[in-house]
């Protein structure tokens, strides 16, 4: 069986001021095809062998401070969920969401 590559583009348009207006995704894996319109994104890549991240963090210049907080907010509890299933330190784990909870709770969401 040969080896099958998977891809996730983004597309980005920007302003004369190259701030981004409209953010897009797709991926060849996704349940829906085509282009996926979103307001913000967080990609990070860990270089294992320099032991650093690289990341990627835009959003369109209309994305609202409330938006932003409850990205964050559900990019926490996502983190959790991912550092669970990927080492299962289950207590680690409840710790991020804890963090994730008490930040929701400062910015207003709780």
């Amino acid at each position: 069986m040969s080896p099958t590559t998977a891809e996730i583009n983004l597309f980005v348009e920007l302003d004369d001021d190259r701030l981004p207006t409209r953010i897009e995704w797709e991926a060849t894996e996704a349940k829906d095809k085509g282009r996926t319109p979103c307001h913000s994104v967080m990609l990070s890549f860990w270089d294992g062998e320099h032991k650093t991240v690289a990341a990627i963090d835009l959003w369109t210049k209309d994305t609202t401070i409330a938006d932003i907080n409850l990205h964050f907010y559900q990019a926490f509890h996502k983190m959790a969920d991912t550092y669970l299933r990927a080492t299962k330190n289950a207590d680690m784990a409840d710790l991020i969401h804890q963090f994730g909870n008490e930040f929701g709770a400062s910015v207003g969401l709780e």
